[in-house]
C-alpha cells in the first residue's frame, strides 16, 4: 500500500516481530458497519488502556491532597497556640462572655467561623408581629408608580420582557461590579494586609470589639465598635455609625474621622465586603444598615438621640435610609455624597445606553439619597468637596456639576418652600458656584445677609408653628428677604473641603449640624 517505506516496515517487523493478521470478519474503521456498531463522535479516545493511566493520576493526586490534609492537621494538633485558639472559640460559641469575646478578639481567622453576636430577630420590639421587618427585608421607597393612561396591561408586559431581562442582566454582573468594586473578590485579596492591619490597630489600640451581626435576608455583616463613653471627652457620650463607600472599609474607611474627633464609633462593612456576606444591591444595604442601628440600640445602650449617621461617598444611601426609618437619630452628617445615581451613571456609560441605564439603576440599583434625606426632620450637614472627579458629572474644575449642589437644593426646596422660590433659588446658586472661601464670602456680603435677623425669624416661625418641615415661612416675604433666608440656610447646611473625593477628611473638619 505504501511504496517507498519498505525499509520502514522491514524494521519495524525486526523490532516488534510479525504484524497481526485481521480475521475476515474484522472491518476496518470509517466503514458504514463499523459507524453503526460505534456511535461514539470520537471512536478509540475513550479506550481502557487510556483511562486506566489517568485514574492513576487522579488517584495519586487525590492522595497527595489528603496527605497534605492529614500533615496540617497534625501540625496544627502539636501547635499549642492553635489548641489555645480553638478553646477559645469553642468556649465562646458556648458562652458569649465579654472575656471569651476580648480573648477571641487576639485572634485572626475567617470570619464565618465567628459566632453570631446579635440577631435581627432579637430586639421584642422588632418581631413581625409588631411591623417589624420580614425575611424578605426592610422597607425601600419604590420608584413612582405609572400614571393612568399608560396601564400596565399583559400585551406591555410581555413587550418590556427582554427589556427587564436585559436590565436584570447587566445589574447583577457588570452594574454591581462597577457599582460597588469593593465587593470584587480579586480587589479585597490584593487589599487584605492592609485590612488586616488596619483592623489589628482598631483591635490593639483603639481597644475596638468586633461583632457579627444576622441581618433579616440572612447577611452576615462585620462590624468594628470603639467606646468612648468611659472616657473624659464629652463627645464621647455619642455614637458615630460610619458607612463607607463603593470601595471603602471600616479597617481603613471614614471612621478615622469620628474616633480622632473623640466620638464613640460604629464601623461596618457592606454585604460582600471583606467579612460580610451577600452582594451589596440597594435591599441588602438597607437590611444590613436596619440591624446595625437595632445593634446599636439594644445591645450597645445608645439611645437614637446620642446617634449620629456620618457617610462618606455611596454610603449616603445607608445613611440617608437610617435616617428616614429611624428619625429620632440626632443628626446626618454627609461627605461628598449626591443626590441620585442616575446622572452619575449616565456620565461613564455611551450615551446610546441611556435609556438601558436608567431603566437598570430605576429597577434595580436606585440610591435616591435626596428622596430618603427629605423625609428626615432632623440636623443636617453636607460636606461639598470643591475638587471632588467622582460625583461631578462633567470635570472636577466645573464645581457646578457636582451632585451635592443637587442634595442641597432638593432639601431646602422641601424644608423651605418659599424662601426656596425663585429668587432663593437663584441666589443660591450663585453662593455654589463660588469654589473658593473668598469667592463664598464675597457672595454673602454682596447680599448683606443679617445672620441675627434670620435667626430670630426662623425661630418664631418655629415657636409658633412647630419643628416639622416642610416650612412656609417667607411666603409674605420681600424678595431681599427671601434672599437671605436662603443663603442663611445654604450656608448652615453645606460646608465646603477643599480636596479630592478620596482624600480623608480631617478630624476638624467633622462638625455636628447646626439646628435651632
Amino acid at each position: 500500500l505504501y511504496p517507498g517505506l519498505e525499509f520502514q516496515n522491514d524494521f519495524y517487523r525486526s523490532c516488534i516481530g510479525p504484524p497481526l493478521t485481521p480475521s475476515p470478519q474484522t472491518k476496518l474503521w470509517g466503514t458504514v458497519e463499523s459507524v453503526s456498531r460505534h456511535p461514539s463522535p470520537l471512536p478509540g479516545y475513550l479506550s481502557l488502556s487510556k483511562v486506566v493511566p489517568f485514574s492513576h493520576y487522579a488517584g495519586t493526586l487525590l492522595l497527595l491532597l489528603a496527605g497534605v490534609a492529614c500533615l496540617r492537621g497534625i501540625g496544627r494538633w502539636t501547635n499549642p497556640q492553635y489548641r489555645q485558639f480553638i478553646t477559645i472559640l469553642e468556649a465562646t460559641h458556648r458562652n458569649q462572655s465579654s472575656e471569651n469575646k476580648r480573648q477571641l478578639s487576639n485572634y485572626n481567622f475567617d470570619f464565618r467561623s465567628w459566632p453570631v453576636d446579635f440577631h435581627w430577630e432579637e430586639p421584642s420590639s422588632r418581631k413581625e408581629s409588631r411591623g417589624g421587618p420580614s425575611r424578605r427585608g426592610v422597607a425601600l421607597l419604590r420608584p413612582e408608580p405609572l400614571h393612568r393612561g399608560t396601564a400596565d396591561t399583559l400585551l406591555n408586559r410581555v413587550k418590556k420582557l427582554p427589556c427587564q431581562i436585559t436590565s436584570y442582566l447587566v445589574a447583577h454582573t457588570l452594574g454591581r461590579r462597577m457599582l460597588y468594586p469593593g465587593s470584587v473578590y480579586l480587589l479585597q485579596k490584593a487589599l487584605m494586609p492592609v485590612l488586616l492591619q488596619g483592623q489589628a490597630r482598631l483591635v490593639e489600640e483603639c481597644n475596638g470589639r468586633r461583632a457579627k451581626l444576622l441581618a433579616c435576608d440572612g447577611n452576615e455583616i462585620d462590624t468594628m465598635f470603639v467606646d468612648r463613653r468611659g472616657t473624659a471627652e464629652p463627645q464621647g457620650q455619642k455614637l458615630v455609625i460610619c458607612c463607607e463607600g463603593n470601595a471603602g472599609f471600616y479597617e481603613v474607611g471614614c471612621v478615622s474621622t469620628p474616633l480622632e474627633a473623640g466620638y464613640s464609633v460604629l464601623g461596618w462593612n457592606h454585604p460582600g465586603f471583606a467579612g460580610s456576606t451577600g452582594v451589596p444591591f440597594p435591599q441588602n444595604e438597607a437590611n444590613a444598615m436596619d440591624v446595625v442601628v437595632q445593634f446599636a440600640i439594644h445591645r450597645l445602650g445608645f439611645q437614637p438621640q446620642d446617634i449620629v449617621i456620618y457617610a462618606w461617598s455611596i454610603g449616603g444611601f445607608t445613611a440617608t435610609w437610617a435616617a428616614m426609618s429611624y428619625p429620632d437619630v440626632s443628626a446626618v452628617i454627609l461627605d461628598a455624597s449626591f443626590d441620585d445615581l442616575v446622572p452619575l451613571a449616565l456620565k461613564v456609560m455611551p450615551d446610546s445606553w441611556r435609556g438601558l441605564v436608567t431603566r437598570t439603576v430605576r429597577q434595580h440599583l436606585n440610591l435616591n439619597n435626596a428622596e430618603q434625606l427629605c423625609r428626615y426632620q432632623g440636623p443636617v450637614l453636607l460636606i461639598r468637596r470643591t475638587k471632588d472627579e467622582i460625583i461631578t458629572t462633567t470635570v472636577p474644575e466645573d464645581i457646578m456639576s457636582n451632585r451635592g449642589n443637587d442634595l442641597l437644593l432638593k432639601l431646602l426646596q422641601h424644608r423651605y418652600p418659599c424662601v426656596m422660590a425663585e429668587e432663593g433659588l437663584w441666589v443660591v446658586r450663585q453662593w455654589l458656584e463660588a469654589s473658593s472661601q473668598l469667592e463664598e464670602a464675597s457672595v454673602y456680603s454682596q447680599w448683606e445677609v443679617d445672620e441675627d435677623w434670620c435667626l430670630s425669624v426662623l425661630r418664631s416661625y418655629q415657636a409658633e408653628h412647630g419643628p416639622d418641615f416642610p416650612w412656609s415661612v417667607g411666603e409674605d416675604m420681600s424678595a431681599d428677604g427671601r434672599r437671605q433666608l436662603a443663603l442663611f440656610l445654604a450656608r448652615k447646611h453645606l460646608h465646603n473641603f477643599e480636596a479630592t473625593h478620596c482624600t480623608p477628611l480631617l478630624a476638624q473638619n467633622f462638625q455636628m449640624p447646626w439646628h435651632l
